[in-house]
Parts: C-alpha cells; sequence; structure tokens
C-alpha cells in the first residue's frame, strides 16, 4: 500500500531525516524530471511538517505524494495520527483559497472514504493550506452526509498543530495502526470520464476498478476478451464477441482497456474502439485532451491542445467515420483486425441504413444493415479478424436501432464461418436473449464464457441494486420494486417532489466537493417550458459534462438540460430526472406520447413506445449516488400540462415508497 506514495515514514522517523534526504527520495520516486518549483514546494512542506509534527511521535505516519489514480492526481500529504486522517493539499505562495482548490481536497477525501476500503470506517479531514495566508477560524463541520468525512478546513501554516488538536478532540473513533490501513485494497468506480482519462495516462484496469466479490472483475472481462483475440490470431479464425452488462457495469470501460493495451498501429493487435455515440466521443477525447495537455505541463513540457485531439482520434472514433471510410474503398481492409463497437444494440437495421445511403450517400439500393456491413469490412482481412459488441440491454432508444440479436442474424445470413464467442447468462429479455440463444443454435462455432456478461452496475457505487429497482419500476412490478427500494435507499438516496426549486436545492446541498449533478429529461418532454426547461434548446454536451461550476454552460448552473441522448453512456454523481406527460402511468400500463404542433398525441408503433420507456431507463441509470424525481404538479388552466397527466405517475412513485423532499 505504501507504494502509492512517493515517500512514508511514521512520523518519528520523519522527524529525524534531513530536508534533502527527504527531497532526495521523493525525486527518485517521481516520474517526472523534478522541476525546481515542485523541489521548492515539497522543500516547504516539509519544513511546516518538521515544525508542526513534534508533539506526535510515536504518534502516527506520514505519507507523501499518495496516488489517486481515479482521479489521476496525487494527494500532498495524508497524515495518519491516532484515530485521524488528514488529507492535506499545499498551495505554496498562496494567499487566498480558491473554490478549485477547496474542492480538490474534498475530493481526495471523499475519494479515500468511498474506495479505500480501510478508510470506509474512518474520520477523514481534509485540509488545505495556502502558505502565505493569514489564519482563518477553525470550525470543525461534518455535512448532511455525516459519513466522517469533514468539510475543507482552510488555514494558515501556523494553524497546523491546532487544527490537529482540535481535529483529534472533535472526531471519534479508535486508533488506527498504520500497518493495517496500509493493507486497505483500493476499489474505485470511476465515471467513464475518469476512466479513460487514467486509462489513457498509463494506469491499469485494475487500478480504477472495483474486485470486490459482488462483482464480476473489469480485469476478468477484459483477459477473456484478450484471450480470444489471441486465440484468434493463432488460430485465424474470424470472430463475433458479444460483451453485454447490465447499465453501468462497465463494458465502455472494458472496450477502452482493450482498445488502449493495443495502440501500436505497427501491431498485428491494434485496435480501435468505435462509438455511434456522437456525445460521448465527443466528451471522451476532449476529456482526454485536456489531460494530456495537462500532464505534459505538469512534466514540464508543452503539448498543444490540437495535436493532443489528433492522437486522441485514433484511439477514439466515430462509427460512422470508420463506416465511411470503408465505403470508399469496398475491398481494402481496414488497418485494424480488431474493432471494438460501442452500444452495440444502436446499429441501425436495414430499412434505416437503406435509407441513410440513398440519402447521404448517394448509394441506392443499399442491401445491408449497418452490423452486417460494418462485420463485412473486418472480414476483408483475410487471415483473422476481431468484432467486440459491447451491448447493453433496453437502451435503444433511437428509430431504426437494430439491437444485439441484428449482429447474430448477420452472421447466419452472410458469414457462417465466423464464431461467436457470448454468455450464457444473457437470459434477461431486455435484450431480446431468447430470440437470441434461440438464433444461435443454428450457428456453427458458438462459445459461451460467463466472464462476457457483467450483471452487476457499478455506476451507482453506494448501491448496485438500483438498475434492478429501476427495470421493476419501469415494469410496474411493485412487489419487487418495493423490496429492492428498501435495499438501494440504505445507501442511494432517491427523493421525489413536485416542485423543481426543491429538487435543484437538494442537488446542491447533497454534492461536494467537484461531484457533478445535472438536470436531465426525455428528449419528448417538450411542456416543461414553464419550468425554463426547453428540450429543443441545443446544448453543448462537452461544456455541461467537462466544465466547471463557474461556466453557466456547465451541469452544475442547473439550467441546461440534457436528453436521453446526451447521457447515455455518461453518468453524474447526483441527478435531476423531471418527468413529463410524455410517459404517463395508468392502472393499465403506461401510456405513451408526443407533443405534436399544440397538443400531445397517443403513441400507438410499439417500436416507438420502447423507445421512450428506454429513454426514462436511461434517464433512471444516470446518478453514481443519489437522484430526485420532479413529477410537475401541471396547470388546470393549461390543456397541455393539466394535473391528471402527472398524478397518477406521481401515485406510483409514491406507492413504491419512494419519499417526498
Amino acid at each position: 500500500m505504501t507504494a502509492r506514495a512517493y515517500y512514508s515514514d511514521s512520523i518519528t522517523d520523519f522527524l529525524g531525516r534531513s530536508s534533502n534526504e527527504i527531497l532526495g527520495a521523493l525525486t527518485a520516486k517521481s516520474t517526472f524530471a523534478v522541476e525546481a518549483t515542485q523541489r521548492d514546494a515539497w522543500a516547504e512542506q516539509i519544513r511546516l511538517l518538521h515544525i508542526n509534527l513534534a508533539p506526535y511521535v510515536q504518534r502516527g505516519k506520514v505519507y507523501f505524494e499518495y496516488a489517486i489514480p481515479r482521479l489521476g492526481k496525487r494527494i500532498d500529504v495524508v497524515l495518519l495520527i491516532e484515530h485521524v486522517l488528514f488529507v492535506l493539499e499545499f498551495k505554496v505562495g498562496e494567499d487566498t483559497f480558491p473554490s478549485y482548490a477547496v474542492d480538490q481536497v474534498w475530493d481526495y477525501a471523499i475519494d479515500l472514504k468511498n474506495f479505500h476500503e480501510t478508510t470506509h470506517d474512518k474520520a477523514v479531514v481534509p485540509v488545505l493550506i495556502a502558505t502565505r495566508a493569514t489564519e482563518q477560524p477553525l470550525l470543525p463541520e461534518t455535512t448532511l452526509q455525516d459519513d466522517g468525512v469533514l468539510r475543507p478546513m482552510c488555514i494558515a501554516p501556523r494553524q497546523i498543530g491546532d487544527l490537529i488538536e482540535l481535529a483529534l478532540q472533535f472526531c471519534d473513533g479508535p486508533a488506527i495502526a498504520p500497518a493495517q490501513w496500509e493493507t486497505g485494497g483500493y476499489h474505485p468506480t470511476p465515471t467513464i470520464i475518469e476512466a479513460a482519462m487514467a486509462l489513457y495516462g498509463g494506469h491499469a484496469v485494475t487500478d480504477i476498478s472495483r474486485s470486490d466479490a459482488a462483482a464480476i472483475n473489469l480485469s476478468q472481462t477484459s483477459d477473456a476478451i484478450s484471450s480470444i483475440i489471441e486465440s484468434s490470431q493463432i488460430n485465424r479464425h474470424k470472430v463475433l464477441c458479444l460483451v453485454t452488462g447490465v447499465p453501468g457495469a462497465g463494458k465502455t470501460l472494458v472496450g477502452l482497456n482493450i482498445a488502449n493495451q493495443h495502440t501500436d498501429k505497427d501491431s498485428a493487435l491494434y485496435s480501435v474502439f468505435l462509438s455511434g455515440n456522437g456525445p460521448l466521443v465527443d466528451i471522451l477525447r476532449e476529456a482526454l485532451a485536456r489531460d494530456s495537455v495537462r500532464r505534459e505541463a505538469e512534466g514540464g513540457r508543452k503539448l498543444k491542445k490540437g495535436e493532443a485531439l489528433s492522437r486522441v482520434k485514433q484511439f477514439i472514433q466515430n462509427v460512422h467515420h470508420f463506416r465511411d471510410d470503408c465505403l470508399i474503398d469496398l475491398e481494402r481492409p481496414p488497418i485494424e483486425h480488431v474493432a471494438i463497437f460501442d452500444e452495440a444494440q444502436r446499429a441501425w437495421n436495414l430499412e434505416q441504413t437503406a435509407a441513410f445511403m440513398q440519402r447521404k450517400k448517394q448509394r441506392p439500393g443499399f442491401s445491408q444493415s449497418e452490423p452486417e456491413f460494418l462485420i463485412s469490412c473486418l472480414d476483408r482481412h483475410r487471415d483473422w479478424a476481431v468484432v467486440i459488441c459491447l451491448v447493453g440491454g433496453g437502451q435503444e432508444i433511437n428509430t431504426g436501432e437494430a439491437g444485439i440479436e441484428e449482429w447474430i442474424d448477420a452472421l447466419r445470413r452472410s458469414f457462417p464461418d465466423w464464431h461467436v464467442h457470448m454468455s450464457p447468462r444473457l437470459h434477461d429479455d431486455e435484450y431480446g436473449a431468447g430470440r437470441i440463444l434461440e438464433a444461435v443454435q443454428g450457428h456453427g462455432n458458438v462459445h459461451f464464457s460467463d466472464d462476457l456478461h457483467l450483471r452487476v452496475s457499478m455506476r451507482s457505487f453506494r448501491s448496485e441494486h438500483v438498475s434492478a429497482l429501476v427495470k421493476q419500476l419501469l415494469d410496474r412490478d411493485i412487489a419487487q420494486a418495493r423490496q429492492s427500494l428498501e435495499l438501494v435507499t440504505k445507501r442511494f438516496p432517491i427523493l421525489i417532489t413536485r416542485h423543481l426549486g426543491q429538487a435543484k436545492a437538494w442537488l446542491k446541498a447533497q454534492a461536494r466537493g467537484s461531484e457533478r449533478y445535472g438536470l436531465v429529461v426525455s428528449s419528448q418532454a417538450q411542456r416543461l417550458k414553464p419550468h425554463a426547461i426547453d428540450v429543443r434548446s441545443p446544448i453543448d454536451p462537452i461544456h455541461w459534462f467537462l466544465d466547471g461550476k463557474d461556466d453557466v454552460r456547465s451541469s452544475y448552473y442547473l439550467e441546461d438540460v440534457a436528453t436521453e441522448f446526451h447521457v447515455q453512456g455518461l453518468e453524474l454523481d447526483w441527478a435531476c430526472v423531471v418527468w413529463d406527460g410524455d410517459f404517463r402511468h395508468s392502472p393499465d400500463g403506461w401510456q405513451h406520447f408526443s407533443f405534436v404542433g399544440s397538443r400531445w398525441q397517443h403513441i400507438h408503433k410499439a417500436e416507438r413506445q420502447t423507445y421512450l420507456k428506454n429513454a426514462y431507463r436511461v434517464l433512471l441509470t444516470r446518478a453514481r449516488q443519489g437522484m430526485v424525481i420532479v413529477v410537475p404538479e401541471g396547470d388546470r388552466n393549461d390543456p397541455t400540462r393539466l394535473p391528471q397527466f402527472c398524478d397518477s405517475t406521481f401515485d406510483y412513485l409514491l406507492s413504491l415508497g419512494l419519499a417526498q423532499i
């Protein structure tokens, strides 16, 4: 565990070592060339702690540059004294406490509390020290969560000793044994953005994912796919590999991990990660580019944003651009032998593909669905190829999305020699699993592996039962939903209200540090304008998901809303789902509506009804830590917002046991 720190020592030995000796140890462990500014910062931290830790000989341990892989950062100092864990962030030469720095040290403390198993039950005190600041009030304060993480304390250097004493008195708990604390496993559940940055920055999937017995380990699934790829190359097989999982289980992370392992274009195993989810592609590319520029700057090197984006575009590509490139020469195989398709269930059926090809590509009479054409591109290789489909159940949300079974049907029609690898645990009707399992029986060379199905959501790290609850809620399985809700809300709050203002206040009160929150609505929710929500007003998903609290375009401002098309594949820490009259509960089941012109019209087509239900499934599974659902009261004077449009939905959600704000 101490390997996560550049330098660690008992407080006794730390006090006995010279500054130069400690600096030497820190410099030797650094992965970057140490600039004078960094060396001076370390020297100042060492000096201040040498002064202030003298009373704590034999009472704890100190850790410098402690790694937080999920965030791609290092904590300046972790200080373990008696029964309290102090997370120290120094701003050397600063005389103020900027909000981003407060959030930063809070993020570090929360990360340890949530994901480091021997910190779960410990008191954690985040401390921001500006070395030129004047003395500040010392007021230890808990948060609404009351989970042992105090609000950040902003102090001047001369207050370090007083703060330690005050925190030791304020916090309860048994003494922490450093050796035992260090043995604790680090099992984070990063957002897909954090995970992509960590992988791209050189971390292994084992550094940034859970490895507990409750979930199939992501590295286990990655290893299974890697074995399939290697076997395909050795045996000159062409393979379709279906990786399935519940919402938030980590399918995209698995795909990114495989692609990240094989980024060398000169390697036979060179792989490409493809997604038709435009917002996801744009957001991940921008996040990776920004992070690359930041990491290079920390190492004393300058990298232009455009150059960083150019590199990233080779790692993550839009599937439509890949398709268009393959259309230029119908004989030439792509450079990659391995193609990873994210959200493969959203690939287009024959009708949608043919219409697009005629309208946009001037290719009338196109006779292949998108899955069939994409497989044909890899089939151009004479020796071997692997197509990896990352598939979510109940995630089809737009016209013409073919679902998982079209990939199997494409093989049966046109590629009988291809092998299929999939999980025998594919049993949920959200995948159309019965049809799929029946279809593969007529195809030769089918191989089953449990490792190819991720059955536990890791998005909601506070409760892995959220996706099951949402399914039961949408399926109107009331008895099971009530049972699941009792399990979920022990650690994952879900509240309901009729008032958007209350929901916004609740979100802001719950979020700590840089935890992201925002408003999400159905793309059919067109009568929320009186609440200043207009789904037809375009947003920029990059700004919404990546920019900070000071940017009006970010989710934090709670002004712009994202729809299922913006948020699929992504997540928020805290979400507010605003429910409109497009999807209404009734005693006979869900009713589906679309707002056309000046009134609501029934949706009768079964396919479009499924898309609307899946839209709410996506919205209700975006939160990692908790959510609030707003079902507006309506207006008796507005025929498009009558109370009865939403009252039944609100009553139904209440009947499941949801608590009101």
